[in-house]
């Protein structure tokens, strides 16, 4: 029987770079949380004068970027923070990461030189003022670049072509549209860049030394790989900018090493020299992992800065919604995901606005209102939204005649001014969950499905996930701790450690085996549908999509 053991006594280091924050999470050989810290960009790097981790360019429609250094400078406090906390960084056997997925890093020319001789006695920070052609990197949040999106569409023959071959139609803020518009815009800059990484693969440079590959599953969010063959696809490399493939470098698979730790973290924080980093990959894709999301009838559900839902197939059908990247723990499986801009920061708006910016008053007034709020709907953007593609505004509307039972004699009348207070909480609410359920179900995911997994800060309460239950007709549960990304990457870095002893790929499984109820990784039960509700949210969902389609019509930027 083959050994799949972690080292005993050993640690394994997941990272997340969000956002809005710089999160580690250190798990034992036993899949259990030793320690974890975060670093909240807006309130401990108060200097970088950012608002939830971005700047909003006001004179650039859709400009949305984040100062570069300050993810630099967050490691190095976060690392200083675990070291504070005693943590025994000899322990660690491997580290791994995720990175907020499309975000993007332009290295200016010679800059392999400073990453290769980081001097330990001093911060990182100090070490890295000159190393960029671009100083703000643009980020998933941006929308500056429907121009690009649509030449990129163009050449390879439309949307859809441009999907099936990469995993999704062309969107603002993936980086292939990001790098086409710096060498359209600023082929200077373009010129003076040596390599570009994404988030993932530029933090996993810092921690080695040198350049990292991008891997392969967060690789699939630039609308420049092909999404079938793992490689970079020659045809929209051409039509996005000249040279590029030199500059973005390789492909790797998620599961392999990066290299070992660099002597830089050796010597300053006293890393085991034969650590080994593990390919960071994207946000989603890492929370697949931390979910151990491994049958294909579930869904997962992330409530974050964005809103995601995403599941998994072996048999991936790219259309105009939604987005497919390779498996980051299966090399021959696919997560699907669709992806909402408008997630948390929009909840806090109305939260703020109408429940006096305290949660406790939000879930009561969402208790204290009906299923289906009496037919009134909401749409909420407080910035450029993906899914549907609508510019910033929220509306309202009303189902008159709705009772639940059928759509015969219902009308649509639309609203000037907000509903009240109550009423306003729950829109938000079910308007979200209404839309993800119509779009999962056109886009080919379950519905409903075996089971809901939740996470993300959203997950936390109860009567929101209690809503989802009813809305999608399933049950739902969260994992023991909100934040699965940082907890997917510590369990990457675990299987990437075991792959790389057995000189293989062996199944995610092996890592955590039969004992996952005894880790961080358990599942609890959160929220069950009432069964009553379901079809007749069911209903709901259509007129949801009906009056998208309408705004789209009327508003879409895209």
């Amino acid at each position: 029987m083959a050994d799949y053991s972690l080292p005993q006594d050993s640690y394994f280091l997941g990272f997340d770079s969000s956002t809005q924050s710089l999160k580690a999470t250190v798990l034992d050989s036993n899949l259990n949380i030793v320690t974890s810290e975060l670093i909240q960009f807006d309130t401990a790097l108060p200097h970088y004068n950012t608002k939830d981790g971005v700047y909003r360019d006001p004179s650039v429609n859709g400009r949305i970027v984040s100062p570069t250094l300050m993810w630099i400078e967050a490691l190095d406090l976060v690392l200083d923070r675990l070291l504070k906390s005693n943590l025994n960084f000899g322990k660690i056997a491997a580290v791994s990461g995720s990175g907020q997925q499309h975000g993007s890093v332009y290295w200016k020319n010679g800059s392999s030189a400073i990453l290769s001789s980081l001097d330990p006695k001093k911060p990182l920070l100090q070490q890295f003022n000159d190393a960029f052609s671009v100083k703000e990197s643009p980020v998933w949040m941006d929308s500056s670049t429907t121009a690009q999106c649509k030449e990129l569409e163009n050449a390879v023959g439309g949307a859809l072509e441009l999907s099936r071959l990469t995993g999704s139609r062309a969107y603002e803020r993936f980086t292939g549209p990001q790098i086409k518009k710096i060498f359209e815009t600023r082929p200077e800059v373009y010129n003076d860049t040596e390599r570009i990484s994404l988030v993932s693969s530029f933090m996993a440079s810092l921690l080695i030394g040198g350049y990292a590959c991008i891997d392969e599953t967060d690789g699939a969010g630039m609308n420049l790989m092909d999404i079938k063959k793992r490689a970079w696809s020659e045809t929209v490399l051409e039509a996005t900018a000249p040279g590029l493939e030199e500059k973005l470098g390789k492909l790797a698979p998620a599961h392999a090493v990066a290299g070992r730790i660099s002597p830089y973290f050796v010597e300053r924080f006293k890393f085991n020299k034969n650590c080994l980093v593990i390919q960071w990959s994207g946000d989603n894709p890492n929370s697949l992992a931390g979910l151990t999301l491994s049958t294909p009838g579930d869904l997962a559900m992330s409530l974050g800065t964005s809103d995601t839902v995403f599941g998994i197939t072996e048999d991936p059908q790219p259309g105009l919604e939604g987005h497919v990247f390779p498996n980051p723990v299966d090399t021959k499986g696919y997560m699907v995901m669709l992806c909402y801009k408008n997630g948390s920061l929009t909840r806090e708006d109305i939260r703020n606005r109408h429940a006096r910016s305290n949660w406790e008053e939000f879930s009561s007034n969402l208790t204290h209102t009906p299923a289906f709020n009496d037919g009134k709907m909401g749409f909420y953007y407080k910035e450029h939204e993906i899914l549907p593609p609508l510019p910033v505004g929220y509306h309202w509307y009303v189902l008159e005649n709705f009772t639940g039972d059928t759509l015969e004699g219902v009308s649509v009348r639309e609203e000037q001014q907000e509903f009240g207070r109550m009423v306003e909480c729950r829109a938000v609410i079910e308007g979200q969950f209404l839309s993800m359920r119509g779009h999962a179900e056109r886009f080919g995911m379950p519905c409903p499905p075996k089971r809901i997994i939740a996470t993300g800060g959203g997950s936390v309460n109860r009567h929101i996930l209690g809503v989802a239950a009813n809305i999608f007709g399933c049950e739902v549960y969260t994992v023991e701790r909100p934040d699965s990304a940082s907890l997917g990457a510590a369990l990457r870095a675990a299987h990437g450690w075991l792959c790389s002893k057995k000189g293989t790929f062996v199944p995610f499984s092996c890592v955590y085996g039969d004992k996952i109820q005894k880790t961080s990784l358990k599942c609890r039960l959160a929220a069950i549908p009432e069964t009553n509700l379901v079809p007749k949210y069911a209903l709901m969902v259509k007129k949801r999509l009906e009056i998208e389609n309408l705004l789209v019509q009327k508003l879409g930027h895209f």
